[in-house]
């Protein structure tokens, strides 16, 4: 679903911070901060993890999975581009 590089990421791109992070999703802090250390696929609450997804992609941002058709191979993470532009 999500991998804790691509959370920090997505902060980055966002320009917001952890604590942000868990206002916009509703979670705790400690929750990110856990989320965000998983070197992989991120484990936990799915409750959790489907709020902080959500949040990043209300806040603009577009998750790519793996296989997801991008320039590029691997997962990652890109801004949504704004409706009618390009």
């Amino acid at each position: 679903m999500i991998t804790g590089p691509q959370m920090r990421a997505a902060r980055a791109l966002l320009g917001i911070d952890q604590r942000a992070l868990a206002a916009l999703a509703g979670v705790s802090v400690p929750t990110i901060q856990r989320m965000e250390a998983s070197p992989g696929t991120v484990r936990g609450v799915i409750d959790s993890l489907t709020k902080v997804v959500e949040a990043l992609e209300r806040a603009g941002v577009e998750l790519i999975g793996d296989e997801a058709i991008s320039h590029a191979t691997g997962r990652g993470v890109r801004l949504k581009t704004a409706p009618g532009k390009s």
